[in-house]
């Protein structure tokens, strides 16, 4: 019983961590990433497509992204999805292919960019804490109802407590390497 609580707490922990990457990815650093663009939709075929399943984008220099759609025809939507989101940037269209270059990050814009890092990754501590909580309470519960001993309910709990502290850690890893990635110039 205890073994299906801590396994299902564990999964959910990994989900977090697969959420960080994600979140840290799409945090935009000096050099040119195609997982930038991997939460913008494009409008087209009549519903709302993410960028990647219309358009090839590649990153040939690093602080260049170069977007070529597979139908010509959205490109005009490409550019209006990319003016819209909050990356700053202006998109440059040659007819066929879309350009998006990068600029040089201010020092006030990394800073602005670690905090916003920081943010993610206190979001992700908490999630990871919460899903402690649930689980300790679903071990409290279990030895309320006498399917589990006193002494199993407190290994039990030590255990999620080191999965708590394995996974935080592993988010201050994640955290401070994107850290490092931001403020390199």
């Amino acid at each position: 019983m205890t073994k299906e609580v801590l396994k299902r707490t564990e999964e959910r922990m990994k989900g977090v961590i697969e959420a960080t990457k994600k979140e840290f990815s799409a945090i935009r650093t000096g050099r040119a990433n195609p997982a930038l663009l991997d939460r913008i939709t494009v409008e087209c075929y009549g519903s709302n497509l993410p960028i990647n399943q219309v358009a090839t984008i590649s990153a040939p220099e690093p602080r260049l992204l170069i977007i070529q759609p597979w139908d010509k025809t959205v490109l005009g939507q490409i550019e209006k999805a990319l003016l819209k989101s909050n990356l700053g940037l202006t998109p440059t269209s040659d007819g066929s292919v879309i350009r998006l270059t990068l600029p040089q990050l201010t020092e006030e814009r990394r800073r602005e960019l670690v905090r916003i890092a920081k943010k993610q990754a206190e979001d992700m501590r908490v999630t990871v804490r919460n899903l402690r909580r649930e689980a300790n309470e679903q071990l409290k519960a279990m030895e309320k109802d006498g399917q589990i001993s006193e002494d199993e309910l407190k290994r039990s709990q030590d255990e999620v407590q080191k999965l708590t502290d394995r996974y935080i850690s592993e988010i201050d890893a994640l955290l401070s390497a994107k850290e490092k990635e931001i403020m390199e110039v």
